[in-house]
């Protein structure tokens, strides 16, 4: 039943069909007072400065389009860059250092699994979670970082940074939220530095490691039917969690049982949780190969400000 409704509620925000839309129209007044109080919020705002380079990689709809391994991909090419999640799913509070110069400090209950994903995957990086970005910001100053990536930061509308956006190739529901999977209006795209779109400015490179003949798919993200463009065909069935959810192994276990799986299969954000299996696990690693004249976009907001803080140094 519990999977039936989430079904049903991702495919309204998602891939709305027929029978959606009473529910949609239903729900439309609630999403205009939404989104005309966060495009307010967004006008009237007053932007804090940091004297730090801080790139904000975000999206305007839920789910995910690319942002993890976008900041991987970019955080990658710079030395004492710090990155900075809210750490959804996650099972403590407050701030938490991750990973401090590549030396991973903390579990996966603790950082939530992206944080966890861009620990494993950035070893001269340093992770910092925090509920209060700003808090976390002047922390990441403290112990030396010269470039801030945000994770998911579009929407910290008080905070001055030079904003990314990402965006899906292709959006079937354009409509604020409840009654579609955006969180503002959707003209607010127009707020970013630079808006990104999916297989024009990025794409996507998937990659497997050991497949099996028959493989469980087991994950844990937002809108996992967009999975589906790259799954092998010798997948037999799918076991789906809430959005970083904490894994249920003997579930897992007693699914691949009753459909006869040789492995799992699952994405690199939903293996970092996964410790401790013992089955046998297939792996879907996702790469971006990102144009270049956007990394020279990046790489020309950095230097910029670096030029600019040296100038106003006392000679």
């Amino acid at each position: 039943m519990q999977q039936s409704l989430n079904t049903f509620f991702e495919e309204l925000l998602f891939a709305p069909r027929i029978y959606h839309y009473p529910f949609i129209l239903l729900l439309l007044p609630l999403s205009l007072i939404y989104a005309s109080v966060m495009l307010l919020r967004r006008v009237l705002s007053i932007k804090k400065t940091f004297d730090i380079p801080i790139v904000s990689v975000g999206n305007l709809i839920m789910g995910g389009s690319g942002k993890t391994p976008f900041i991987i991909k970019v955080a990658s090419m710079y030395d004492h860059a710090f990155i900075i999640s809210r750490g959804y799913g996650r099972q403590s509070k407050g701030l938490v250092e991750v990973s401090i110069g590549g030396h991973i400090g903390v579990d996966v209950s603790q950082s939530g699994d992206e944080a966890m994903l861009m620990a494993q995957s950035l070893p001269k990086a340093s992770i910092i979670v925090s509920e209060n970005r700003e808090v976390a910001i002047l922390r990441a100053k403290e112990l030396g970082a010269k470039v801030i990536f945000l994770d998911d930061g579009f929407n910290r509308v008080e905070i001055k940074k030079f904003e990314i956006l990402l965006e899906p190739q292709k959006i079937h529901n354009f409509l604020p939220l409840p009654s579609g999977a955006f969180r503002e209006f959707y003209f607010s795209k127009y707020f970013a530095h630079l808006r990104l779109k999916e297989n024009r400015e990025f794409q996507r490179m998937v990659s497997f490691e050991n497949l099996s003949p028959k493989m469980l798919l087991v994950t844990a993200i937002s809108n996992p039917s967009r999975l589906d463009l790259y799954l092998p065909t010798n997948v037999v069935d799918r076991l789906i969690f809430a959005d970083h959810e904490y894994f249920d192994l003997e579930k897992i276990k007693n699914r691949m049982k009753s459909v006869g799986a040789t492995s799992i299969l699952v994405t690199q954000k939903d293996f970092v949780k996964l410790g401790g299996f013992e089955a046998s696990i297939s792996l879907m690693k996702l790469d971006l190969e990102i144009d270049a004249s956007i990394l020279e976009s990046i790489k020309n907001y950095i230097q910029s400000f670096k030029l600019l803080d040296q100038n106003h140094k006392p000679s």
